[in-house]
């Protein structure tokens, strides 16, 4: 027993004891037989019988047998044993705990025993007692220093690493190494799943996991005892000043009680797993706060940019896609009507029948809650028809305190997106908000100065505009100009305020006939006109063919049209004025020979 240099060899020692015992009481066979409390059954420490089957006793029934020794200091020839019936002489080993062990003797000779008197054999027993013990004690202090060695430095790594996976990592390596034939699991209260190789459950909130939760909770040991399965669980919680971050499970298998030494140890060690977990998770969450207000800076730094509102809403959803890996996202404009019209910038998601039950549930319950809406799983909402996208997250766009829009965050998996992120886009949209009601106002600004007021049309200067636009970009393009047929007369019999609808009729047919990237404008007075730039002058014909027809059909009180069309090409030499006085000339010509018809002069 090298007590300096902590070298204690208690199995050879106790061996040692065994033999001096057989040897100078010339026996056959010594036996050291310990009771374990943990496993609740007895097992066979040390032997001078080499190679000695365990399994010949019954160890259970052993322990529960031993508690008849109390109050004798040895049995010979009759003890209360039957597992031990082999043996001639049984010494109870006692502390004040009561009965640790027996040590059990055969006989070489029958008989043998009986001449060394009873107080010599009381004496044997009191005095294996004492250095079992003793022994013992020593192996135990030089372990349990061992062991809160190994803790300090478990201790050093935590707080060495900003990182909770190599908090979590060294908590079950420690474990494992301390404790080999344990099983064990972190229980962590909120986790996204990316621990890898780790044995981690979610800490559910349900009765099965009752002994778990106390622990969380209170933030104490709990223990949960299976007699039957022969085990016994322990949930020491992993604590921190602030709160608690989850709870280490540890299961012993064939074990009924946790001894209290064991329990202590266990417990310093989620203890200081707690705080490690804590600071790491402040670490994290600063970095993560410095993140998101670099994010914030950084899109509303950009936003007040002068952007376009197609720029600025492009740009807003690949932040949002960035930062929170959404599937879809929407900015939803409330017209003045009450209706809703997603931006462009938007995913095209939005444009399609499949979004409107995702924009409707969004507008109803925010023009209810006034609130932002941060929903787990869709499905739980009792909404309509199969939802494709089980989280939801919708912020409304509030300027001047009137709310001008919402943006909306869609999700498949359910309960994807973390409080964390609603509160970010909530601060993202916050401080957006201005910016797209700027761009909005700075494009209804411009598109009040290019359209004309009555028509809807754009104005004569963005059509020359865009026309010479077009004749350095295209190879080809069409124009019409357009005259309202009698329009005096109109005026004269209906008034003006039917001649202005009668305007207001055409243009909606113009704009219902030309695609988006075509130009149709308000000539001057009773004029209309139309560009259609790569057209060829055969199509442009139709279009003005298919409008006289639609205007002689649909227009009330009935009034009919005359179109003149004039067409360039690249390989002519050709400009927009040139362009606009053929076309004068053709209106010309289709007014003074019958009105109501098309002609043209390419």
């Amino acid at each position: 027993m090298d007590l300096v240099n902590g070298n204690i060899q208690y199995g050879q020692f106790v061996l040692t004891m065994l033999g001096e015992i057989k040897r100078s009481l010339a026996l056959k066979e010594v036996t050291l037989l310990k009771r374990d409390d943990w496993k609740q059954h007895v097992f066979i420490e040390a032997s001078t019988e080499s190679g000695l089957d365990n399994h010949i006793l019954n160890f259970e029934k052993l322990y529960t047998d031993m508690e008849r020794a109390a109050g004798k200091s040895y049995f010979y020839n009759d003890h209360p044993f039957p597992e031990l019936q082999e043996y001639q002489a049984i010494l109870p080993l006692k502390e004040k705990a009561g009965i640790t062990g027996l040590v059990a003797v055969k006989e070489e000779t029958a008989g043998s025993l009986s001449g060394i008197g009873p107080e010599a054999v009381e004496l044997l027993a009191r005095e294996c007692t004492t250095l079992l013990e003793t022994a013992f004690n020593l192996n135990k202090v030089v372990l349990e220093e061992k062991r809160y060695k190994q803790l300090f430095k478990v201790t050093e790594k935590f707080h060495s690493s900003m990182s909770m996976d190599a908090v979590l990592e060294e908590i079950i390596k420690t474990l494992m190494e301390v404790y080999p034939s344990f099983i064990y699991y972190l229980m962590l209260s909120h986790d996204n799943n990316n621990h890898e190789n780790l044995p981690i459950k979610d800490l559910e909130y349900d009765s099965e996991n009752a002994a778990a939760m106390q622990a969380f909770v209170t933030g104490t040991v709990q223990f949960e005892d299976s007699v039957p399965a022969k085990r016994s669980v322990l949930y020491a919680p992993l604590k921190g000043k602030q709160g608690v971050y989850g709870v280490l499970q540890v299961i012993t298998p064939n074990s009924l009680v946790f001894p209290e030494n064991e329990v202590e140890f266990i417990s310093l060690l989620a203890n200081t797993a707690g705080s490690a977990l804590e600071n790491a998770q402040l670490y994290q969450q600063s970095k993560k706060l410095i993140s998101d207000l670099q994010l914030i800076n950084e899109t509303s730094h950009r936003l007040n940019s002068n952007l376009r509102l197609s720029e600025t809403m492009s740009y807003m959803r690949e932040q949002i896609v960035k930062s929170f890996n959404a599937s879809e996202i929407g900015f939803i404009f409330l017209l003045p009507n009450g209706e809703v019209k997603p931006l462009t910038g938007s995913s095209a998601f939005f444009q399609t029948k499949e979004a409107e039950q995702y924009i409707r549930y969004s507008k109803k319950k925010i023009d209810i809650d006034k609130e932002s809406l941060f929903i787990g799983d869709l499905t739980l909402q009792k909404m309509d028809g199969k939802m494709r996208f089980r989280s939801l997250m919708a912020v409304p766009m509030i300027q001047s305190n009137s709310m001008r829009g919402f943006a909306v965050v869609l999700q498949e998996e359910p309960y994807y997106f973390s409080f964390e992120m609603f509160k970010l886009l909530q601060s993202l949209i916050h401080h957006s908000s201005l910016a797209l009601a700027n761009s909005m106002l700075r494009e209804e600004l411009e598109k009040m100065v290019i359209t004309d007021h009555l028509t809807g049309l754009y104005s004569r200067s963005y059509l020359d505009e865009k026309i010479l636009q077009s004749m350095d970009d295209d190879e080809e393009g069409t124009f019409i100009l357009i005259d309202i047929d009698d329009f005096k007369k109109v005026n004269d019999t209906y008034g003006h305020q039917v001649g202005d609808e009668i305007l207001v009729q055409v243009a909606d047919l113009i704009h219902g006939n030309i695609r988006e990237s075509d130009i149709g404008a308000r000539w001057g007075g009773e004029e209309l006109a139309i560009y259609l730039p790569r057209l060829s002058l055969q199509v442009g014909v139709s279009i003005a063919q298919r409008l006289l027809e639609k205007v002689s059909e649909l227009s009330n009180p009935k009034v009919t049209i005359s179109c003149g069309v004039s067409y360039w090409k690249k390989d002519r030499t050709d400009d927009a004025k040139a362009l606009f006085k053929r076309a004068d000339e053709a209106l010309y010509l289709a007014k003074n020979t019958g009105k109501n018809r098309v002609e043209v002069l390419n």
